[in-house]
């Protein structure tokens, strides 16, 4: 008795090894998913100076008009329908379409690899989160803006575009920081979380948990209590389904290839990442 208790831990522990072997090859495989520094930190950069161009004109044109009430009307407008974009983006990309899907593949594909190991967007540097809205940003934002001045709009319109296109990039890192150990957050961080200011651990935490079809804001939140009291999603996806037979991902049994990895070995490697 006492040979098959030892060759039993001793299985086990192999076991155990094995699968702790196989999490830290699929960790390794998606924190090095195709990522060139000098490039992504190039279109981060290129994303960041159309932002700045694009309000530096607002406040310009506020400076002439000797009033700074609408522009900045506008940017609470733009940061509370940015949530809202982020909102209904995250739940298309997590419900529709795969890696294959046209233009959206490689945002769907990795989004739900963060779903499969939610602490690997903690372990990038920020450029990597960010630039691929960037790189948006960075030929969009300047065609608004020319398109906006060629009208003659206020200010007010270049604030708007400015900070919904800022939002957008930085939803990234705000997402980053809902997921990150409170420890190594940036000074005041947290209590911007706290105050909804961003979208914080415990509303985000949320989102992934079982069924995973609520919690979909990732710029400061204020949309999902509506959205999901509601149920907007639900209605839209109703819709979607009527008109095309395309089931959403949330209606199904959760899927081991893209849920996150809960075994005891999985726990323990995001607990030591958000610990690093």
């Amino acid at each position: 008795m006492d040979g098959i208790g030892i060759a039993m831990k001793k299985g086990s522990a192999e076991s155990v090894a094995s699968t702790e072997a196989n999490f830290a090859c699929a960790i390794q495989s998606e924190l090095q998913r195709p990522y060139e520094p000098r490039f992504s930190r190039a279109w981060t950069l290129a994303g960041s100076a159309a932002v700045i161009s694009s309000l530096s004109t607002s406040a310009s044109l506020a400076a002439d008009a000797g009033s700074f009430a609408e522009p900045v009307a506008a940017a609470l407008a733009a940061y509370s329908l940015a949530d809202l974009a982020t909102g209904v983006y995250h739940w298309f990309v997590d419900n529709y379409g795969d890696a294959s899907t046209p233009v959206f593949g490689a945002q769907i594909d990795a989004f739900q690899g963060h779903h499969r190991y939610p602490a690997t967007i903690t372990r990038r540097e920020p450029c990597n989160n960010l630039h691929a809205l960037a790189r948006a940003i960075a030929f969009a934002l300047p065609a608004v803006d020319a398109a906006a001045s060629a009208a003659a709009a206020p200010a007010a319109a270049h604030a708007f575009a400015g900070v919904f296109a800022a939002c957008l990039v930085l939803s990234q890192q705000f997402h980053s920081w809902a997921h990150e150990n409170p420890r190594r957050l940036p000074p005041g961080v947290e209590a911007l979380q706290a105050a909804g200011v961003l979208v914080s651990r415990a509303q985000h935490a949320a989102h992934h948990r079982a069924p995973y079809n609520n919690n979909y804001c990732i710029v400061s939140g204020m949309w999902n209590g509506l959205l999901d009291r509601h149920r907007v999603f639900e209605v839209l996806e109703m819709v979607v389904f009527f008109r095309t037979g395309v089931r959403p991902r949330s209606w199904d049994e959760p899927d081991a290839a893209w849920t996150e990895n809960t075994t005891v070995t999985a726990i323990a490697a995001t607990a030591k990442a958000g610990n690093e």
